[in-house]
């Protein structure tokens, strides 16, 4: 969805048609103070509620999600372009994490003994901090939000969310859905705010913790406006995934995965497989195969169920896309299909697959957010394992190999990400944590990883 900012204004476009959805109005800053103001108030009384208490909320916002998904699923697509399948499979998986963080808070967070050096007793035990600022982007206009959100109210915390200004109808339904469930007044706001008004939010005394997911740049940012305002962040950033394709991998797995790993969300997934690495004896094989399954896919209205990519989600990003793939082939690349922007209306691009991609191009060295592929050439293994980890980015990537246990070892001891998937492809999953190292971020969220990073771990000694 293409977003223009207006004097105190927001406009939304859906990217299958290019058309104006809505428009809203920027908060004052006033409005903004007033609303910290209240989500600190909210905190306070939050906070002394147990765990039982705020779970069975927790539980009902995850109904509530479920009894709002027709409505929900249409408007993400609707904004952002998402087919509608995935958009309906992102509000049965927020509905899981509230259901999976609910059940689980008091274990995570549960308060643990221990014996000190002098005999006396301990008590670790783990407080929530405050209100806690997300800024968060479009591509799961839903999960991003119910990610950092639910775990934080369960850790006793409120929430204040900066949603990307063209899914801002979404940010403010999960608002209403929130309500509809019954959470208090205060604990989840959403603030239509600029830049500017950002920058007074982290600097705010009752905002305690900032999370962002976003670009590398946007995590420099974030990263040093926290740090100078001495508040603790967590950053989920970019990454170019990459698939490791073994001369023992089943073959019809690895390419059905690698399309699907490829092209789900229309490629805009910051854990998608964007290069595959394929190793020499098996390289040729791979590459007809998937290129011929990439030149099939349907590219239509996401809301056709038969439709496999839907459209870029803004224009702009749609021909940023497009330089990059422009530029690699400028560099040395080889063009093997797609790469053509479409005549029409909305911001589609079809897919797109490079090979002879080395470093230097921005299909090897940065993050190709849309239907784009690079294909690289590896001696063997060591040779593969190489490249995959040749990257400025360390958030996922993936394995193919029937040596289950070899595969197991590599993603242990040699490949340099926060996420591995070994014959298969996959986003994020509740009691798993997901998060990066390099410069695709640090923190973790999920798994009850996610519950810890905006807590308190006091220490309490006993005499």
């Amino acid at each position: 969805m293409k977003t223009t900012a207006v004097k105190n204004n927001i406009t939304t476009i859906n990217p299958t048609t290019g058309k104006t959805l809505t428009s809203y109005t920027y908060m004052t800053d006033e409005a903004v103070k007033n609303t910290i103001d209240k989500s600190h108030k909210a905190f306070l009384d939050w906070k002394t509620k147990s765990f039982d208490e705020r779970g069975k909320i927790i539980k009902a916002i995850g109904k509530e999600l479920l009894n709002y998904k027709p409505e929900l699923a249409e408007l993400m697509t609707s904004e952002m372009g998402k087919l509608l399948t995935q958009s309906q499979q992102e509000v049965d998986l927020c509905a899981g994490i509230c259901d999976y963080s609910a059940n689980n808070a008091s274990e995570f967070l549960k308060n643990e003994e221990r014996k000190l050096q002098d005999g006396s007793k301990g008590i670790i035990t783990y407080a929530p901090i405050g209100v806690i600022y997300g800024i968060q982007p479009w591509n799961y206009p839903s999960y991003q939000v119910i990610r950092y959100t639910i775990t934080n109210l369960m850790a006793g915390n409120s929430i204040l969310l900066k949603h990307a200004a063209n899914v801002t109808g979404t940010a403010k339904l999960l608002e209403s859905i929130f309500k509809a469930a019954g959470l208090p007044d205060g604990l989840f706001s959403v603030l239509l705010i600029d830049h500017d008004q950002s920058d007074l939010v982290i600097d705010n005394k009752h905002v305690r913790g900032i999370t962002l997911t976003g670009s590398p740049k946007a995590g420099e940012i974030i990263g040093e406006k926290a740090g100078k305002a001495l508040k603790k962040s967590v950053l989920e950033l970019g990454s170019n995934d990459a698939y490791i394709v073994l001369e023992d991998a089943d073959i019809e797995l690895a390419v059905r995965t690698s399309v699907m790993g490829r092209i789900y969300n229309n490629g805009e997934t910051c854990i998608a497989a964007k290069r595959f690495v394929v190793v020499d004896a098996v390289y040729d094989e791979f590459k007809d195969a998937f290129v011929k399954a990439m030149e099939n896919l349907k590219v239509g209205n996401p809301m056709d169920s038969d439709t496999k990519l839907g459209p870029i989600a803004r224009e702009d990003l749609r021909n940023t896309l497009h330089e990059q793939v422009e530029k690699s082939i400028e560099n040395g690349a080889k063009l093997l299909c797609g790469g053509k922007i479409p005549e029409g209306e909305g911001f589609f691009y079809p897919a797109t697959v490079l090979e002879n991609v080395t470093s230097g191009q921005p299909a090897y060295d940065d993050e190709l957010f849309g239907p784009a592929a690079a294909l690289i050439r590896a001696k063997d293994e060591k040779d593969a394992m190489r490249i995959a980890n040749d990257s400025r980015f360390g958030l996922g990537g993936g394995i193919f190999s029937k040596d289950v246990d070899h595969a197991i070892e590599l993603a242990e001891k040699h490949f340099d990400t926060g996420m591995v998937f070994i014959n298969k492809f996959g986003t994020a999953y509740p009691n798993m944590p997901f998060g990066g190292v390099k410069d695709s971020g640090f923190g973790r969220e999920h798994g009850g990883f996610g519950m810890k990073e905006f807590v308190n771990a006091k220490s309490i000694m006993i005499g």
